[in-house]
């Protein structure tokens, strides 16, 4: 392997970030943002059928979500801005369910985080504007969506930059970062469940 590297995150199986090796002159810069046979060198054997991109404002999360029967596995980058990317460990009999990495992905740090099927995903953006890209191993599927609280005390994600009380729900109310931008939620990530009620 020469055009990646490859980091395992703490005692989660599964979860890894890539740096690229990114070839830089008076022009610009080049990257592979993919290469099978790389990955599949670093430990990921995956089919990748359809590839996303979404655009959000600053404060904006979404998540945490996951598909219940037709799961993903997804190699998740961004091209601008920057945003802090969760996964959280929900597969079952998993010696760390229930547990969660988070790392910063940045158009400047140029990291992947590669999340396997069977963990819920989710971001905040922390930039200005933020542009999200991503892979997934399976279909979006409308009727198998399932998410989790962000904000869910049992999990205990430690969002950066973000200040607030838990008011025992999923609700953006009462959150800002710490520069006094508004937290921002889709209304059903504000309607997911923690843990422990929806498994």
């Amino acid at each position: 392997m020469g055009q990646i590297k490859v980091e395992n995150c703490g005692d989660i199986e599964g979860l890894k970030v890539i740096t690229p090796t990114v070839h830089g002159d008076n022009r610009g810069y080049f990257m592979e943002t993919y290469n099978k046979r790389e990955f599949f060198e670093a430990g990921i054997d995956v089919e990748f059928v359809q590839d996303n991109q979404s655009a959000s404002k600053k404060g904006v999360l979404r998540g945490l979500h996951f598909q219940k029967e037709f799961p993903q596995d997804k190699l998740v980058r961004v091209i601008k801005g920057e945003v802090f990317d969760v996964a959280v460990d929900i597969r079952k009999g998993s010696k760390t369910y229930g547990k969660w990495f988070g790392v910063v992905l940045s158009e400047e740090n140029k990291k992947q985080f590669f999340i396997p099927k069977n963990f819920a995903h989710g971001f905040l953006v922390l930039s200005d504007y933020a542009e999200f890209c991503y892979k997934c191993s399976d279909f979006w599927h409308p009727n198998d969506e399932g998410g989790l609280a962000w904000n869910d005390p049992e999990i205990g994600i430690e969002w950066p930059r973000l200040i607030g009380e838990y008011r025992g729900s999923a609700s953006a109310e009462g959150y800002k970062l710490e520069d006094g931008c508004d937290l921002t939620l889709s209304d059903k990530d504000q309607g997911w469940s923690g843990l422990k009620d929806t498994f």
